[in-house]
């Protein structure tokens, strides 16, 4: 079990409002490919209690039951560890969830969104708890998925850039990605993504640098949140006692102009939540511009700049700022060129998967009308 602490790694478990028992919280997943989708439906459920352990289950199980992971166990892992909801991790994580692992760890209920989670079999994985009364439901985000976020990397368009519009091309190849032929569900699909206030606030964390702190800043695209972000990250957050880290996340036009092809994958919107979600992360600055200046620094009371390892444009004084080793080669084009490789496997995993769903609500459909026909043949 790794332990994290809300809000802060390392802390420990507190008890809830007025010295209660606090109340804890299960979710479990593959959490591949994670994204502020996951985050948010882990806001959510550390929000009904007071402690949120989080199973996160192998890349045997998930080959098993649905395909081929991107991702490797360890760095799922750690993903997770990021969110700064997510108070404990549970490595392999059972795939089915049952009373017995609720209570091996102590939780009163687990929660997970308003789709469904099919074993290999077709069998919902929630069954048990739901039956037991021990079974939550959060809101599943709209306008995001893993389904989709692989579509952007297989078709290059920029139709998910925050100033485009989705193309013909792009919609029919989002609405038919890894369909099963003839079949469509609420649950496997692509839809938009429209940013609030609200859901910024939710993220936010809304505190300030304080006395003492030493404001810390980073810039760049930060594209398909991943692993090799997360250890910068922390490295960069573990460079002074009282670190206040900002990350500024630059236009999607400025990171189209040096990173080429269809990037960003995700538009500044949606990087914007992903990054909002890391624990080691304090305050994003939407839309920063591509040059460190002075009077950036000065407005944000900037202690020292950060920057990675990874290949940079150079500034207009052609000067790196600072650089740190995350110890993590991990990049955006890595992870796509693991899509692309792998695009047959991930294409027949989502068929497979929407094609359990469907047997799945057909089953449920043929199972709510048999009382019905019963009841009119007793009239």
């Amino acid at each position: 079990m790794i332990r994290n602490g809300h809000g802060e790694a390392g802390g420990a478990e507190r008890p809830g409002p007025g010295g209660r028992r606090a109340v804890r919280v299960w979710c479990d997943g593959c959490y591949d490919m994670v994204h502020y989708g996951h985050s948010n439906q882990l806001r959510q459920a550390r929000a009904m209690g007071d402690h949120l352990i989080v199973g996160v289950h192998t890349d045997e199980e998930i080959a098993k039951h649905k395909g081929p992971p991107v991702f490797t166990q360890e760095e799922r892992y750690k993903m997770v560890q990021a969110i700064k909801w997510v108070d404990e991790v549970v490595p392999a994580a059972p795939y089915v969830t049952t009373l017995e692992t609720l209570d091996k760890y102590s939780c009163d209920f687990c929660v997970h969104g308003n789709d469904i989670t099919l074993t290999v079999d077709g069998r919902d994985t929630y069954e048990e708890v739901k039956q037991a009364g021990r079974y939550r439901e959060c809101k599943r985000t709209q306008g995001v998925s893993t389904t989709d976020l692989v579509g952007r990397m297989l078709l290059v368009t920029k139709a998910h850039h925050s100033s485009q519009e989705m193309s013909s091309e792009y919609r029919e190849y989002a609405d038919s990605f890894g369909k099963c032929p003839g079949g469509r569900n609420p649950w496997t699909g692509v839809s938009q993504f429209l940013q609030t206030s609200q859901k910024i606030i939710q993220f936010a964390s809304g505190k300030e640098p304080q006395p003492g702190e030493t404001v810390i800043y980073v810039a760049g695209a930060f594209d398909l949140f991943h692993i090799g972000h997360v250890d910068f990250l922390e490295k960069v957050h573990g460079l002074a006692e009282r670190p206040y880290v900002i990350a500024g996340l630059h236009f999607d036009q400025e990171v189209n102009h040096y990173k080429g092809k269809n990037y960003p994958i995700m538009n500044l919107h949606e990087r914007t939540l992903s990054v909002l979600a890391c624990r080691y992360v304090s305050e994003v600055v939407i839309g920063a511009p591509y040059s460190v200046t002075a009077e950036l620094l000065d407005h944000f009371k900037v202690d020292l700049v950060c920057h990675g390892k990874t290949e940079i444009v150079p500034d207009k004084d052609g000067s790196d700022p600072y650089e740190i080793d995350s110890g993590n080669d991990l990049t955006t084009d890595l992870i796509v060129q693991r899509i692309i490789k792998n695009r047959l496997e991930y294409e027949a995993r989502n068929q497979k998967k929407e094609a359990k769903e469907l047997a799945f609500l057909e089953a449920m459909s043929q199972q709510e009308a048999r009382p019905e026909r019963e009841s009119d043949c007793d009239l």
